[in-house]
């Protein structure tokens, strides 16, 4: 009630001082028009005698300025009532469709998030632009929106609402309060001292017909459902990042002829420089050390020395397009889907760099601020299912792309070493390419070539 009195107040001060405004040319108008503001009965006539129709009485003109006060009035209060709208989307991307997360009625602060526009690849928060109070949604929850399509009207307050307090803990007295007194124990039956009377054979035992016995209620039995298991189902709606998901899959499907290579990489050299160093990289860059880094620019190595990985063939031209520049994609699960953030560049990083850029894409994913801009483009992805413990897989090509390296889980596993035995910690890795595109040739080599920069980083300084 204070806000609504704050926000009362304050568009009359404004249509106050737009009165004043008006009024000060309401009188240049007249003056111009040879009306005096001093004119009307009791005052001499000063004005010429064609102008004497349009002489107004003081009594009309101050009717007139009260009429313009209530209408600023009423239009400084339809000024504080906002339409917001849809945020403009990518180019990429069209229609969304709108989840809300507060109701008609519902006070927001500023910068709360008052809906989400689940897109094609990600979900867009829109925030309120105010302190205000929601008076009417215009999309319906699960309802398709443009850009520049109005979602809801804010009627605009000048304090944040008041957050709800935490419920007090009940008061002490409650705890004082005295313990009822103790039930009195049941008095103790007396104990028999003689015996029953014994009915005489003369007396017949009383009965009562069959029809005035009343059955006794059964038990009631459980549920037969409830001990062999029940068999429901439900059904939920596909978001629309599922169902871009599941539709670009099958085009990959149905486009490339795609053709899965593998080779295993042995993770001995890797896991002895990690556990060396990543004590002192922690400290310096403020940063893990980990396996994905080693990957990724091992691919960038990789698809220096074979350009036509990191090409793609353009369907509508019948021409392949030569990428001189190497964009990342890596996969990252999420509770709406599988999202592909794009590390730029990556021929020009190194180790730091990169798990500095994974360190933020995967803080955007988690807290589900992945811009489009984020996962547009890629000219390589990759997939690192290992961490869900993953031994072989094989990955699907995120199109437009031509390939995609899939990452597995780490275990241990005898290997010849130098005509012996040894028992060490191993990785098999997938190279899912288009045939169309990819030979056979350029795929083994590709794949041979990151087995050998991870297996031994010094390849990648020695440039070998």
């Amino acid at each position: 009630m204070l806000s609504r009195s704050r926000c009362v107040s304050r568009a009359f001060s404004r249509s106050l001082s737009a009165f004043q405004k008006v009024r000060c040319w309401l009188r240049v108008v007249l003056f111009l028009a040879g009306v005096s503001l001093c004119q009307g009965p009791g005052y001499p006539d000063n004005t010429d005698s064609k102008f004497k129709h349009w002489i107004l009485s003081k009594k009309t003109i101050k009717k007139t300025e009260w009429a313009l006060m209530v209408f600023l009035f009423c239009f400084s209060l339809e000024n504080d009532v906002i339409t917001v709208q849809t945020p403009a989307f990518a180019e990429s991307v069209t229609e969304g469709d709108v989840r809300w997360e507060k109701a008609v009625g519902d006070a927001v602060a500023e910068d709360e998030v008052v809906c989400e526009i689940e897109t094609d690849k990600t979900s867009v928060q829109v925030p309120s632009p105010a302190n205000g109070i929601i008076e009417a949604l215009l999309v319906p929850d699960g309802g398709k929106v443009e850009g520049g399509t109005p979602l809801f009207t804010l009627r605009k307050t000048g304090a944040a609402p008041a957050k709800a307090k935490p419920a007090e803990a009940p008061a002490t007295a409650h705890k004082a309060a005295p313990e009822a007194p103790a039930a009195p124990p049941p008095p103790v039956a007396p104990v028999p001292t003689q015996m029953p009377p014994v009915p005489s054979p003369s007396q017949p035992p009383s009965s009562k017909p069959v029809s005035a016995i009343k059955p006794t209620a059964a038990p009631p039995l459980a549920e037969a459902g409830a001990a062999k298991g029940l068999r429901s189902e439900h059904r939920e709606k596909m978001n629309r990042m599922r169902q871009r998901i599941a539709q670009r899959l099958k085009e990959a499907q149905n486009t490339c002829a795609m053709l899965t290579t593998f080779n295993e990489v042995d993770m001995s050299n890797i896991q002895e420089m990690r556990a060396r160093h990543k004590d002192a990289f922690l400290k310096k860059h403020n940063l893990k050390l980990g396996f994905m880094s080693a990957f990724v620019k091992a691919s960038a190595f990789a698809l220096q020395e074979q350009p036509v990985v990191n090409a793609v063939i353009d369907d509508a031209t019948k021409e392949v397009v030569y990428r001189d520049y190497i964009d990342i994609s890596v996969a990252v699960a999420t509770p709406r889907g599988l999202v592909v953030p794009v590390i730029r560049n990556v021929e020009t990083m190194n180790y730091a760099d990169i798990e500095r850029t994974i360190n933020e894409l995967g803080e955007k994913a988690r807290k589900n601020e992945l811009a489009i801009e984020d996962m547009d483009g890629g000219t390589f992805t990759i997939s690192n299912g290992g961490v869900f413990g993953s031994l072989f897989g094989t990955p699907i090509i995120n199109p437009p792309q031509s390939a995609i390296l899939g990452m597995h889980g780490i275990f241990d596993r005898p290997v010849a070493v130098g005509g012996k035995v040894e028992v060490r910690p191993m990785m098999y890795v997938a190279l899912t390419y288009d045939h169309r595109l990819i030979d056979g040739r350029e795929a083994v080599t590709f794949l041979r070539k990151i087995k050998a920069a991870v297996e031994d980083p010094r390849v990648l300084l020695l440039d070998l």
